[in-house]
């Protein structure tokens, strides 16, 4: 079993590689689904595998200049803080004897959702942004809206484990238009990395985390990443963003309806 894990890590490491689109999406609905892991315990090693994986992406970016740390901050000041109180409610949640499984698989179906409504309306929220459709912005607001998509993201990662990637970049390119893509991608990534490792270590402290199934999946997901990296250039965008999407819908409506 360790050896399907691996594989399935060097499978969704291959996806992220081609696509860019963050692992969570990918590898915790195939732990729930395929695998049968409890929902919580997939969250919950998924978070510390995406700290992980993140933080080497995050290095490169940061020593090429490519991370706006103010904006990274700005996300980090409302996702922390969220994140904790989001597993707060969780582990009063579970004290309470409810079951936290279906609570988790419908926020994970939503999330999936969402990540694929961002897949296939990113581009025209970019070209809405950079027509000047936030312009009307000041500083200030500009500010405390970036604070709010971290708070909600903070909320909806310490539940899924997905949304710092897809829909982080989605919401950064619409407040942010004027920044390039690489510095999107960069200051998202590097935010990334302190949100799933806080979160990732929230759901330790509350027994969700399986530490020889994270090895077997990095295992597996390192060299998927390189090799998928290498192929994206091969592999025309309009084909892999639409089907991933339509992969998303199927997974996440069947993880809110099971």
């Amino acid at each position: 079993m360790d050896f399907a894990y691996s594989f399935a890590g060097f499978a969704v490491g291959g996806i992220v590689g081609l696509t860019g689109v963050g692992g969570g999406s990918l590898m915790t609905p195939l732990l729930v689904l395929f695998f049968g892991i409890h929902p919580a315990t997939a969250v919950g090693t998924d978070l510390l595998y995406a700290a992980i994986t993140k933080s080497g992406g995050t290095f490169v970016h940061a020593r090429k200049g490519n991370v706006y740390w103010r904006v990274t901050g700005l996300l980090a000041a409302g996702s922390l803080p969220a994140a904790a109180l989001t597993l707060i409610v969780v582990a009063q949640h579970s004290a309470s004897g409810a079951p936290s499984s279906h609570l988790i698989s419908i926020a994970l179906g939503i999330a999936l959702l969402l990540t694929a409504l961002a897949l296939i309306f990113r581009r025209r929220l970019q070209i809405l942004a950079k027509s000047g459709a936030t312009e009307w912005l000041t500083e200030r607001s500009r500010n405390w809206l970036t604070v709010a998509v971290g708070a909600a993201l903070g909320a909806l990662v310490s539940v899924s484990s997905v949304g710092a990637g897809a829909l982080g970049i989605t919401a950064l390119f619409f407040l942010y238009p004027k920044l390039s893509t690489r510095r999107i991608v960069g200051s998202d990534l590097a935010h990334a990395v302190p949100l799933t490792l806080a979160a990732g270590m929230g759901h330790w402290w509350l027994g969700s985390v399986d530490w020889a199934l994270l090895a077997s999946l990095l295992i597996g997901s390192l060299p998927g990443i390189f090799i998928g990296s290498h192929l994206s250039s091969r592999v025309p965008e309009r084909v892999l963003r639409p089907t991933l999407a339509a992969m998303l819908i199927l997974v996440g409506g069947r993880l809110i309806t099971q």
